[in-house]
């Protein structure tokens, strides 16, 4: 992001910024994401392409933008989930189908954007530097959803599980974008019947054997970790 996105802005300003992302999400959407310039962003927006630069220095920072504004959104609809459950499943149940539910309104932009954000290489990656704030905003809402369950679990697990379930949840992001049923109702039921088998195996890491195959789990993620 650009310094801009750091400095404390004033209400026309976050009025500016807004306008600018509402503006590249429509045209990524109508365009596509190569088609769509960042002087065709500023038009929209009804601003200069000036402007538009000084507070995005490209089209990879709007989607950085994106992601800040869909995380803050996602962790804001998990709350009334997370308030009152302790269970692991129901809480974790909540928090991937409100994210889901975030989503939904950019379905089609996102099987656009997943052609260039699995790409490794691009920072528009959810394992880039880039997306390092998105990723860890995430992992810290993973680290709620399980410091705020009753779940027993073997030494050490709790200390990677929030890192296990974001990539759980990018799965499902996965199939999420490939999902073409009514209402994306494959993706809930999908959620619906892995989250209790996970609930399960975090369960039974108390079991030497469990245990061992989740620590050599995590250290082949921490070897592909940026």
């Amino acid at each position: 992001m650009t310094d801009v996105a750091d400095a404390a802005l004033t209400p026309r300003a976050e009025q500016t910024r807004a306008a600018i992302v509402a503006a590249a999400l429509h045209l990524f959407r109508e365009r596509g994401y190569e088609a769509a310039t960042m002087r065709a962003i500023a038009d929209r927006a009804g601003v200069s392409t000036g402007n538009a630069y000084y507070y995005f220095g490209s089209k990879e920072e709007l989607i950085q933008e994106f992601y800040a504004r869909n995380q803050a959104e996602h962790l804001a609809a998990c709350q009334p989930v997370l308030a009152v459950e302790t269970d692991l499943a129901a809480r974790l149940r909540g928090t991937v189908r409100a994210q889901v539910a975030v989503m939904a309104p950019y379905h089609e932009f996102a099987a656009t954007l997943y052609k260039y954000a699995a790409e490794p290489a691009s920072p528009l990656s959810p394992f880039s530097p880039q997306s390092s704030p998105a990723r860890q905003a995430s992992i810290a809402l993973f680290r709620d959803v399980v410091e705020g369950s009753r779940a027993r679990m073997g030494p050490g697990v709790r200390d990677r599980l929030p890192e296990l379930l974001w990539l759980y949840s990018l799965g499902i992001t996965l199939y999420w974008v490939h999902d073409k049923s009514a209402g994306c109702s494959r993706t809930y039921q999908l959620i619906d019947a892995t989250v209790q088998v996970v609930a399960q195996l975090v369960s039974a890491s108390r079991l030497p054997v469990l245990r061992r195959a989740l620590t050599d789990l995590t250290r082949v993620i921490d070897l592909l970790s940026p």
